[in-house]
């Protein structure tokens, strides 16, 4: 049974800047660049892959549900994050707080599964590209697109709420955001189940995609060395570094952050990475792919032609 002193929590106190003005109005100019280039940037390939018949294929299919996951992404986090800043000791209200912090978890974890199927899709079209279309027709690509979202939602939201956690009157977040492992360090019950239930969860969205994408990717360079033409071959190390930067950028903040024992404290550090991971991978995202994708570009060229 709760203590009789224990205060019910109904609001967070996010102070992750305050006392520091100049700090705050640097990170607001930084974050408003970031989230208007990463919706013009991601908005774009959406347009371009729907507009240009020679982006219908699957490659770009999930590249298009990247960019939509990469708005969803920013949009639950950088808009708040603003509002936030802009205030000396913003508030958030306890079930606002919980929305912004498992928005954020489906998204993230529904992308440690697209990136996977994405290296996927990337090592049939190199190691098979005969039956490339045969074997992703439209039918598997609707379902892998849909089994990334649900299975974000299932392995990244439900744990959540399924272990309902305890504050104790505590409610001052160290942050400038609702995140996870920030809200979870002011949990006064044991959370030795849930930080085990977050561990287990963590390695399977985060370690096994990337154990997953490594290993088609030494598949793929295997199948790229076979190829006899020099033209193929770069024109197939090209699209393949493109997807693996981004999968380098996005599992190295992610596992740093999440697969590492917690402490009760937040570090300047921590809040870097999170705003690393958050805001700025989904700009780099559309940036990576439409600079070293000459498809991309052109498509995007005929768009803005048009």
């Amino acid at each position: 049974m709760e203590d009789e002193n224990e205060t019910a929590v109904t609001e967070f106190v996010l102070i992750g800047y305050s006392g520091r003005p100049k700090t705050r109005m640097g990170l607001i100019a930084f974050l408003t660049a970031v989230y208007s280039v990463t919706i013009a940037g991601n908005v774009l390939i959406i347009l371009g892959t729907i507009a240009d018949p020679r982006l219908h294929n699957p490659m770009y299919f999930f590249l298009s549900n990247l960019s939509f996951l990469d708005i969803g992404y920013s949009t639950t986090s950088i808009p708040q994050a603003i509002a936030n800043l802009l205030e000396d000791k913003p508030t958030m209200s306890f079930a606002m707080c919980y929305l912004q912090m498992s928005s954020g978890v489906w998204l993230g974890t529904t992308e440690c599964f697209l990136l996977a199927v994405m290296a996927y899709d990337r090592l049939i079209a190199i190691s098979s590209p005969l039956h490339y279309m045969l074997i992703m027709n439209k039918r598997l690509c609707i379902q892998l697109a849909a089994g990334t979202w649900s299975s974000g939602f299932f392995l990244g939201v439900i744990p959540i709420y399924a272990m309902p956690a305890r504050f104790c009157g505590r409610n001052v977040i160290n942050h400038f955001t609702c995140e996870l492992i920030a809200v979870m360090k002011l949990v006064c019950s044991d959370t030795s189940i849930s930080q085990l239930l977050m561990f287990f969860s963590g390695s399977l969205t985060l370690l096994a995609p990337f154990a997953f994408i490594l290993f088609s990717y030494l598949r793929i360079i295997v199948a790229v060395l076979r190829i006899h033409s020099s033209g193929g071959r770069l024109k197939a190390f090209s699209t393949c570094a493109s997807h693996l930067t981004v999968v380098t950028i996005f599992y190295g903040t992610a596992i740093f952050s999440y697969i590492r024992p917690q402490t009760k404290k937040t570090h300047e550090l921590d809040k870097a990475i999170s705003l690393f991971y958050g805001t700025v991978t989904p700009m780099l995202n559309p940036l990576i792919y439409t600079l070293r994708n000459q498809e991309v570009k052109g498509a995007l060229r005929r768009l803005i032609v048009r």
